[in-house]
């Protein structure tokens, strides 16, 4: 049978989750098609297409190096999505990069081992081959990559800058906020490094209710159960069945991102997209997204928010509405990629269709 589409397989530990990895690889994923491929995606965890056992980040024995085969077989792309750039999974990632040798793949990576101190540097990761490129999500981790003579391309995270607007006054009915109410979102996951105890004595000085939308992960649901039950303001926790992420966005009155790492950040645009004031800690990454001149509030500094919302200033939310669209949407997404495409010599994946088109800069 012949194939009218060019096939792209995309691989993680997980996906489906609210975790960044696999938010960004739905947007990839997205992009993939927009370009005329077929995609398919694998994992060890969470919605795919396949399911890899011993793939997961927590599986107990590495994946059966056949099933692995099967799995990105036939594909004329494979895009991999952090496996073989953080060594959760160290037996899972080397099993994938000996079943990808000579496969033309993207290793799309948004940590790297050096930048956890917890792991720290893995000799010989993260693994290279001829056939592959390699894609950081930040020029820090790009040139710690040349560093150690791995030639990469930084691809921002993109985002929906024409996102529908939330509902605001369901979402804080929904919550039981009241007309007065001052409420403060955290729209993260809790693990350590989101800096849970931040974000609530953020709250706890502008007189606001903490709302955490993710889950606890990691293990660290017994530290969070102890950090919020020791705050001293209002705690509100998920996000009800009823809202979604543009509702959350609408329904606070800031946001608050004090994480001493991430690879990138998404709530720095989310937040500029949907308008609302934004209170950050510092980590590496952060500086270089500020550079594009979005205006940002500290979270150790809780006066400086506190007097914008007593009196707001609308040129902030307009400044950086206006940055994130013009650096950070997802329409810009196939384009860049098909740049990488470019770059690493595979015109011929881009010769056809919608991939054509974009190449040539026509779409």
């Amino acid at each position: 049978m012949l194939r009218t589409h060019r096939q792209a397989t995309l691989v993680s530990f997980r996906l489906g989750g609210p975790d960044g990895v696999s938010v960004e690889a739905m947007k990839w994923t997205k992009a993939l098609r927009a370009l005329g491929f077929a995609v398919r995606t694998a994992a060890g965890g969470g919605i795919a297409d396949v399911i890899v056992p011993g793939l997961d980040i927590d599986a107990e024995s590495p994946p059966d190096p056949r099933v692995l085969a099967r799995a990105v077989a036939g594909s004329d792309l494979v895009v991999v999505e952090n496996v073989c750039s953080l060594p959760l999974n160290p037996a899972a990632g080397e099993a994938l990069a000996d079943a990808l040798r000579g496969t033309r793949t993207i290793l799309h990576h948004h940590d790297l081992p050096w930048q956890r101190s917890h792991i720290g540097p893995r000799p010989g990761w993260p693994p290279d081959d001829p056939a592959w490129v390699h894609v950081t999500i930040n020029e820090l981790s790009r040139q710690e990559l040349a560093e150690r003579g791995i030639h990469a391309s930084t691809v921002y995270n993109s985002f929906d800058t024409d996102v529908h607007r939330g509902r605001r006054g369901h979402a804080r009915q929904v919550l039981g906020i009241g007309p007065g109410e001052r409420l403060l979102l955290q729209p993260t996951r809790a693990i350590p490094r989101k800096n849970i105890p931040a974000s609530v004595r953020l709250a706890e000085a502008i007189g606001a209710t903490y709302w955490l939308t993710g889950p606890a992960e990691d293990g660290y649901a017994p530290e969070l159960q102890r950090i919020l039950d020791g705050a001293r303001c209002r705690v509100i926790r998920g996000l009800p069945a009823d809202l979604d992420l543009p509702d959350a966005y609408a329904a606070c009155d800031a946001v608050s991102f004090p994480s001493t790492w991430e690879g990138f950040g998404n709530p720095l645009i989310e937040a500029a997209v949907h308008r609302r004031p934004l209170a950050v800690g510092h980590y590496p990454v952060i500086s270089e997204v500020a550079r594009f001149g979005f205006r940002w509030f500290p979270a150790g500094d809780p006066g400086e928010l506190s007097a914008w919302l007593d009196k707001p200033d609308e040129e902030v939310l307009d400044v950086n509405e206006t940055l994130a669209r013009r650096h950070f949407s997802i329409a810009s997404l196939p384009r860049r990629m098909a740049a990488v495409m470019t770059s690493a010599g595979w015109r011929d994946l881009l010769e056809e269709g919608p991939a054509a088109r974009v190449a040539s800069g026509v779409a």
